[in-house]
């Protein structure tokens, strides 16, 4: 793959941390697919969602940032399947929890959107 689609991935990944620690569900809207699969992996707190269920429960949310919590995040891969099919592994901490997400992006057109997130946490340590 070229420069510029790991550039057009990173920034992806950007405007995915920054919109999830804001909790702005019209800033996640530009990152993911119309048809998201939202999938929660952690036992015992299994969950299969769709976009307009998630963006809701974002909707819900009190925001980090709103609260001075500065965010922690960290892109650990990006993996290109094809020129339209790519894969991103990423940490981050929120809600008192260790998020990793495993993020698969289609490309429609010229644009990468978030086609399925799946994810599990562990609770915060200290």
């Amino acid at each position: 793959m070229t420069p510029s689609d790991y550039k057009q991935v990173g920034d992806l990944m950007e405007t995915y941390f920054y919109g999830l620690h804001q909790a702005d569900s019209t800033i996640l809207r530009n990152v993911f697919h119309p048809h998201l699969a939202y999938v929660c992996a952690t036992e015992g707190d299994e969950l299969y969602l769709d976009l307009e269920t998630y963006m809701a429960r974002v909707d819900g949310r009190d925001p980090p940032a709103k609260r001075g919590v500065p965010g922690e995040e960290q892109i650990l891969e990006i993996a290109f399947a094809s020129s339209r099919l790519a894969h991103v592994s990423a940490r981050m901490t929120m809600m008192g929890r260790d998020f990793h997400d495993l993020l698969t992006l289609v490309r429609s057109g010229t644009e990468w959107r978030i086609v399925a997130k799946v994810f599990s946490y562990v609770p915060r340590k200290g």
